[in-house]
């Protein structure tokens, strides 16, 4: 079973005196925003009886016709590029949406009081597992929104508590089977998610804490990574709170010191940190850790 979530970007491809009429009312664009949900009107798109896939990524090439009917014979003035997600992670966003602020409290009484909807989403998430044929960003986007459903569902079985560190072995306990598997968060980060090569997993991923990054009030989505593990990275530097940034000094989360191999894969964590802020950090900058605080972050 696939939960489809569809972009279509129309390409033109000839100048031929028909192309005014195939485009005739369109917006005039040089880029195609991709919303983070479908309207409906397109959800359930004619497919081809043979479609053509892409080498890099869950995509299908049809070819239409003037009128937009399914060419023939593959020849036609415009060609409709449909992506295909793996998982739809559209009920986790509902809940996000729902139950955490712009800046990232977390309203821990609206997930209990929604624990049979959160928990339907862990079903899912157990139900359909990334597999081979799956591109990165669907696994990254799942794995991100499995640590962060998890944890968030570790707090609400212990609900109230004043800290994720009050629980025992929070990070260890193997509370969700997937598949013959039971997972645990640890698992989740460092076995699987650390090892897809992507720093910018720390700020997408939420440990209940004050001193974490913010948990998003989306869920992260393959189509969308990009943009959103950019967002994540950029805020996270910018929180005073969490990071003081300047020319010739920082001082950083102890983040940037438990992973500082993580940031280093390209290049030295100065490099890496100039990537996403508006301060030129010098290479010379001296550098600290603040301190952490694990107090709940709602």
């Amino acid at each position: 079973m696939k939960y489809v979530s569809i972009l279509i970007i129309v390409l033109f491809t000839a100048s031929c005196s028909n192309t005014k009429k195939a485009i005739e009312g369109q917006p005039e664009s040089k880029e195609i925003l991709v919303p983070s949900q479908t309207p409906d009107v397109i959800k359930h798109p004619i497919k081809p009886e043979i479609p053509k896939t892409t080498e890099d990524n869950n995509s299908i090439e049809i070819s239409l016709g003037e009128d937009g009917t399914i060419s023939d014979n593959g020849i036609s003035e415009t060609t409709e590029i449909i992506y295909t997600e793996a998982f739809d992670h559209g009920l986790f966003s509902t809940l996000l949406k729902k139950h955490v602020t712009d800046s990232g409290g977390v309203n821990y009484k609206g997930f209990k009081s929604e624990s049979r909807a959160l928990q339907n989403y862990i079903d899912l998430l157990k139900a359909y597992q990334p597999t081979e044929d799956w591109d990165k960003n669907d696994k990254i986007a799942y794995w991100i929104n499995a640590y962060n459903a998890l944890t968030i569902d570790l707090i609400i079985r212990n609900y109230p508590t004043k800290s994720i560190k009050d629980i025992k072995d929070p990070w260890d306990q193997r509370l969700w089977k997937f598949g013959n598997k039971w997972q645990n968060l640890n698992d989740i980060e460092h076995k699987i998610l650390r090892n897809m090569n992507e720093p910018r997993i720390h700020f997408a991923i939420v440990c209940a804490s004050v001193s974490c990054p913010k948990l998003q009030n989306e869920a992260f989505t393959a189509l969308n990574i990009e943009a959103q593990l950019v967002k994540a990275t950029k805020e996270f530097l910018n929180d005073t709170s969490k990071n003081k940034l300047s020319e010739d000094r920082i001082q950083l989360s102890k983040i940037f010191k438990w992973f500082k191999r993580d940031f280093e894969n390209s290049g030295s964590l100065i490099d890496f940190l100039n990537l996403y802020t508006d301060i030129k950090i010098s290479s010379k900058a001296k550098k600290s850790f603040m301190d952490y605080n694990w107090n709940l972050n709602d």
